[in-house]
């Protein structure tokens, strides 16, 4: 390691694994003086073509001044980056300072010319593009605001490289190269740029993980019984379309086959590609495993083996040692202490799991990280009756596990762009980068129905999960992952209750629902409970028992063509006595009217009929299966009907998919009208993501001098709580001017600062206390003048004690309205969070309060604050005068835009805000002030630490 006192020390925080576009992993450190062997033989495997774009002249070798040059750096103006597989290069860039007349130079020179070069064989994997990225943000951290770069025309590869990096640049030709120079500052293009590529690479990394050309399973036992044998099996009865290898080093010499799968002692005597293993050996002999998997080539493991984090801090301490071996090799994990995975495409039909039933074919998309859990999901949508009926089937399923390394959101950037998948189902216990998820969610419920239940939402996440720290409540995490889109729900119940209707429905254009069936009571229930989940029943027609299937089908006939009814649930109850309706023929007719008006969803609640959900769930000629096993081998699956246009605004991700007509089931009102609510709020959201305002700007915001009296203050410390006149300066920056409250040590100090404010006044006990609690008696308000004002400061200290202990302050009184809180806070989890509800100890209590991610545009602020449940106080509830809420709004976007313009305002709490009918009055702030957080999404792409 370098350790001369010209150099820096070692930067290790510079160092990161990183996805490449193919899907595969690699590792970015700094070059040190012990890379000269490394650097050596990694030029000795370059083409003379890629050292000729480099040197601009033929250079077969590097001289020894060369390897000194290139290995030899101070970490500030001169930087080398490698990028390794399996502890060899395969890349480097480096970048050197240079001066206005292009000469080394140091700081405050801020330009550096920059230069690549990659191994031909690794080329075309978008490593160029990863390390352009790291090296971007190494020159930012040490002062370099702009590159530079001098290429070969004829080197049209790494001229796109920085052309399609998305950053402002310049371009020039002299002298026969071509110069480039641009900027390091993010940008909008950049950032989609990156994502984009984080996007590509990271669905290409699981789809390697789903459909392999060839799997290994590694720790099958010799006798039946046992993890590895029974995966075995299940790969093999689930008709696997690839090479399946059993692997046991226990087998004696000679047997080549287990169960008629060609068997081996060790993969390394696998003759050809192995793309997955599954390792399902003791937690000691993983390690071998890996290293054996790393040297043939293998490109990614799924680890059902236990015995890691979830077994405590020795556990927790192989798990990572664990992923960080894997990584040296460029393989991505799904585990450890994982279930397994599935995907049930005819081109793949891969059972790399525990489930010893391969679940139907179908078009959603299943995640759990619970095994248990993903047990339970399995069964349910495998089911006809006893639980949720009107079964569909799966596309793919992941188990994770620990989710050590793949997690919820690499599978996630999978399910967008794929076809198979019209919906995501997903399990979480714990959400490892909020951020990034919310981010992702967003991205994919704009283009088909992402539905989440959280388990572990009042504890702490399960030991195997390493989890960042958040201050955050859960009902605020759930709050932000609503306005991303997501579909929360609260039991795995309500999870396949919602995917069964959004797999087999399209969206509802409204919330008016048509109400028609054979039961009047189980009508009314279904009207009730329409009313509760906030949609707008028409009353229940009842078609009486004696109804045929004919009148049910020209009942839901009418109701579909009905322009003032946006789905109809059909009711449903056993008929008894000659001439009933049976379930086949009920069936077939509520298809055929269904099918005749595709552009509404119909639901049925029915009560003990498995024969009716059993037809309803039969499409004869469009069931998935059938479709599944006639597909020709190469035959393209049609798109995600999510991203479709909308019919008539909005369109649901079933309309266009093989079982589009499959009507869902229900056993209970309530489950059904739920699904169908969940359905119309993220229908609603669909139609807003199409335009979700814009983030305001205001003339008299003055950005600079805020950041002036930020630095000023943070120059006293490292984390302060502003005093009363800093919070007002800073507030006033951003045109949020706060009432003056002076302090009133004493009775004559009382009346004087009512002097200085004008009467009338209030007198407020400030003592922790007492603040903000009107209702504990510790304020006093139209004090009219100085009688009374003296009067009630008596009071106060008779009451609650002494004035140092009351903390007493007088302030000019605001016109009356609505009290309301705003509050906003950096975590370091989620990000910028802004609040806002009403002041008052009942609101606390009943923990009604609104969130939205900064920062918040004016679509946004104004569902906010129509958002908590006592907003009608705001709109003139019982006859009282409606609050300006513009006025609030702008109050809103106002803060929103100081937290994000400064990230080093970490903390704000507006309180009491009293809305009154024309204007608003901030009555009380504080605002605190810490260095700025870091922002991993706005840096390069990396893979989390281990």
């Amino acid at each position: 390691m370098q350790t001369s006192p010209d150099r820096h020390e070692y930067p290790a925080h510079w160092e990161a694994d990183v996805v490449l576009r193919d899907g595969g992993t690699a590792r970015i450190r700094p070059i040190t003086v012990d890379d000269a062997d490394r650097l050596v033989s990694f030029y000795e495997q370059v083409s003379d073509e890629s050292k000729y774009y480099r040197f601009f002249a033929p250079y077969p070798r590097l001289s020894a001044k060369d390897v000194h040059r290139f290995t030899h750096h101070d970490f500030v103006d001169r930087v080398g980056l490698a990028a390794t597989v399996g502890g060899e290069f395969i890349a480097t860039v480096r970048y050197d300072r240079i001066g206005a007349d292009g000469t080394p130079a140091s700081a405050p020179a801020d330009e550096a010319e920059v230069a690549f070069l990659v191994q031909d064989a690794h080329q075309g994997r978008g490593v160029a593009s990863a390390l352009l990225e790291h090296i971007g943000a190494v020159a930012r951290e040490r002062g370099i605001r702009r590159f530079a770069a001098e290429v070969l025309p004829a080197n049209t590869k790494m001229i796109k490289v920085f052309t399609d990096a998305g950053y402002t640049q310049k371009r020039s030709f002299e002298d026969g190269v071509v110069r480039l120079e641009f900027d390091l500052e993010p940008t909008d293009r950049s950032l989609a740029v990156q994502y984009a590529r984080e996007q590509r690479a990271e669905a290409r990394s699981v789809q390697r993980l789903l459909a392999p050309g060839s799997v290994a399973v590694i720790g099958a036992g010799r006798a039946p019984g046992g993890v590895g044998r029974s995966v075995l099996g299940n790969i093999r009865d689930a008709g696997y379309n690839g090479r399946l290898y059993a692997v046991n080093k226990a087998l004696p010499e000679g047997q080549q086959e287990l169960e008629g799968v060609p068997a081996h002692r060790s993969v390394r005597d696998i003759d050809g590609p192995v793309d997955l293993a599954v390792v399902a050996v003791p937690a000691e002999h993983v390690p071998e495993v890996v290293t054996e998997c790393g040297e043939h080539g293998v490109q990614g493991l799924v680890v059902v083996s236990a015995g890691y984090a979830e077994s405590g801090p020795e556990g927790r301490e192989r798990q990572r040692a664990l992923v960080r071996h894997a990584r040296t090799y460029g393989m991505r994990i799904i585990g450890p202490n994982a279930f397994g995975i599935i995907n049930t495409s005819p081109r793949v039909r891969l059972n790399a799991s525990l489930a010893p039933e391969v679940p139907r074919p179908g078009r959603i998309g299943l995640f759990a990280q619970s095994g248990a859990i993903g047990i339970a999901l399995l069964s349910r949508l495998h089911r006809r009756g006893g639980g949720v009926t009107g079964v569909t089937g799966v596309s793919t399923f992941v188990s994770s596990g620990n989710r050590a390394d793949v997690s919820g959101n690499d599978v996630l950037q999978y399910w967008y762009e794929d076809p198979d998948t019209d919906v995501v189902l997903m399990y979480l216990e714990s959400i490892g980068n909020p951020r990034k998820f919310t981010r992702l969610a967003r991205r994919t419920a704009a283009a088909k129905p992402l539905v989440v239940v959280q388990g572990a939402r009042h504890g702490a996440a399960p030991q195997g999960h390493a989890v960042r720290a958040t201050r955050l409540p859960h009902a605020t995490v759930s709050a932000l992952l609503r306005q991303a889109g997501v579909i929360r729900v609260d039991t795995i119940t309500e999870l396949v209750d919602a995917g069964l209707l959004l797999a087999r429905q399209p969206l509802p254009a409204g919330p008016r629902v048509a109400i028609l069936g054979n039961s009047e009571s189980l009508g009314l229930l279904t009207y009730d409970a329409c009313l509760a989940e906030g949609l707008r029943p028409h009353p229940p027609q009842d078609l009486t028992t004696a109804a045929s299937a004919a009148d049910f089908h020209a009942a839901l006939s009418r109701a579909l063509a009905d322009d003032r009814c946006d789905a109809v649930v059909v009711t449903a109850i056993p008929a008894v006595g000659e001439g009933s309706v049976g379930d086949a023929a009920l069936a077939q007719a509520l298809r055929s009217a269904s099918a005749a008006a595709p552009a509404k969803p119909v639901l049925v609640v029915h009560v003990e009929l498995g024969g009716l959900a059993e037809a309803l769930s039969a499409a004869a000629s469009t069931a998935p299966q059938a479709a599944a096993d006639n597909a020709p081998p190469n035959a393209p699956r049609p798109a995600s009907t999510g991203q479709r246009p909308p019919a008539p605004e909005v369109q649901g991700p079933a309309e266009a998919s093989e079982d589009a007509h499959l009507i869902p089931a229900y056993p209970a009102a309530e489950r059904a009208v739920r699904a169908l609510g969940q359905a119309v709020a993220y229908a609603q959201w669909r139609r807003d993501a199409v335009d979700p305002g814009k983030v305001p700007e205001y003339e008299d915001i003055d950005e600079k001098g805020a950041a002036g009296l930020i630095d000023g203050l943070l120059a006293r410390g490292q984390g302060l709580t502003l005093g009363a006149d800093d919070t007002c300066d800073l507030l006033g920056h951003y045109g949020v001017q706060v009432h003056r409250a002076l302090p009133a040590p004493t009775p004559d100090a009382a009346v004087e600062a009512a002097r200085a404010l004008g009467y009338p006044v209030a007198l407020k006990a400030t003592a922790p206390h007492l603040r903000h609690r009107a209702d504990l008696g510790g304020v006093r308000l139209d004090l009219a003048d100085e009688d009374q004002l003296r009067r009630s400061y008596a009071e106060l200290t008779e009451l609650f004690g002494a004035p140092e202990e009351l903390r007493p302050v007088v302030q000019r009184m605001a016109p009356r309205g609505v009290d309301v809180v705003v509050r906003a806070v950096i975590d370091p989890a989620a990000g910028a969070v802004l609040s806002f509800g009403l002041a008052g100890a009942a609101s606390q209590l009943l923990g009604d309060t609104a969130h939205r991610l900064i920062p918040v545009t004016d679509r946004e602020a104004t569902s906010l604050v129509r958002s908590i449940r006592t907003a009608p106080l705001l709109f003139g509830w019982r006859g009282s005068a409606p609050a300006d809420t513009r006025a609030l709004e702008e109050l809103l976007l106002r803060v929103s835009r100081l937290v994000d313009d400064h990230p080093e305002v970490v903390a704000v709490t507006l309180e009491p805000v009293v809305v009154a009918s024309h204007g608003l009055s901030v009555l009380g702030a504080s605002v605190r002030l810490a260095p700025p957080p870091a922002r991993d999404d706005l840096g390069p792409r990396t893979l989390p630490a281990y």
